[in-house]
């Protein structure tokens, strides 16, 4: 999954923990418990923990579209039967599954990955691609966890989430001086460019600016703990000084290319793959790249018969079309 090791730093400090945990621990919608209990259903005494992220999270309307969940399990043979999807989860993290409740007079509709807690805590941490830190380096709530030992865990990984995205994200900016909203929105725009999601520059400025507090915090908290060392120094006015020249800004931009392409690659894949995991993934797949490409694509009643094809098929009509490049 991750083909090139993350040089991640070690163990991320108490006081960020303390401080994601903090923010992790904030209130949601009652109605999300429905959405637990199905998963709790779903795994049983496999299910560790279950974490939001996403737009219904910076939105804070969980009616308005599909809640992005994840559920957080302790093996994959345990989670699921058979043999088939947890040989898929482990070669290609996460599998995706649609799911929908109905809970005080609504219904909810949920998107929910699953990855181990061992496998959370190395995309947090040691896979080079952003697809695990970049989502959980940004705002997200523990909506349930087994026992104090899982939550313990869970908030540490959160944690190294936002040292892995900062030690990898600010390089590409060696030599500038900015301020943490210049810091965050950089990387925002880097990792979500390296997957088939390239958000519009507004959305960057939209996200960057609603949680900027949060930012501004876990920032300071890394600075003072030194896990930014050698990486991102505070000045005395209140701005930070991105550590490095030319030489190693050449060298993280490069990073990135290589990020995005393997991430572009591992996206379609995973739309590919999520055909066999929810009804109706063929229209969702497509409505997914025309949100986050622009592009609009013509599904064949060959295709819709064949879904084993819509990988390839994906990939080819996104590269004919100049939205991969």
């Amino acid at each position: 999954m991750s083909w090139v090791p993350a040089n991640a730093p070690g163990p991320a400090p108490n006081e960020l923990v303390s401080e994601v945990a903090s923010q992790a621990a904030r209130s949601t919608p009652p109605p999300l418990a429905a959405l637990v209990g199905l998963l709790q259903d779903r795994f049983g005494a496999s299910l560790e923990a279950v974490l939001l992220y996403g737009s219904c999270l910076h939105g804070g309307d969980v009616t308005d579209g599909i809640v992005d969940l994840y559920a957080l399990v302790d093996g994959y043979g345990e989670a699921y039967p058979g043999r088939g999807l947890p040989l898929a989860n482990r070669l290609l993290p996460p599998n995706v599954f649609y799911a929908e409740t109905a809970a005080d007079d609504l219904t909810l509709r949920a998107k929910f990955a699953v990855l181990t807690m061992d496998h959370f805590e190395a995309g947090a941490s040691r896979w080079f691609h952003s697809y695990v830190w970049a989502r959980f380096a940004q705002p997200s709530r523990v909506l349930w966890t087994r026992d104090k030992p899982s939550r313990d865990r869970v908030h540490k990984a959160l944690a190294q989430a936002v040292v892995t995205f900062l030690r990898t994200t600010a390089p590409t900016r060696a030599g500038e001086t900015l301020d943490a909203e210049g810091i965050w929105s950089s990387g925002l725009g880097l990792t979500y460019g390296a997957e088939l999601r390239p958000e519009r520059a507004t959305r960057v400025r939209y996200l960057t600016e609603r949680n900027l507090p949060d930012y501004i915090r876990l920032t300071s908290a890394c600075i003072a703990s030194g896990t930014l060392s050698g990486v991102v120094e505070a000045l005395p006015s209140g701005g930070y000084r991105i550590e490095g020249g030319p030489a190693e800004r050449r060298r993280a931009l490069w990073r990135w290319r290589l990020r995005r392409w393997q991430g572009r690659l591992l996206s379609v894949l995973r739309l590919g793959k999520s055909i066999f995991t929810f009804a109706g993934a063929v229209d969702y797949a497509v409505w997914k790249i025309h949100r986050h490409t622009g592009v609009t694509l013509e599904v064949s009643p060959r295709v819709r018969r064949h879904p084993v094809l819509m990988g390839p098929w994906v990939l080819w009509q996104l590269l004919r079309k100049g939205a991969l490049r």
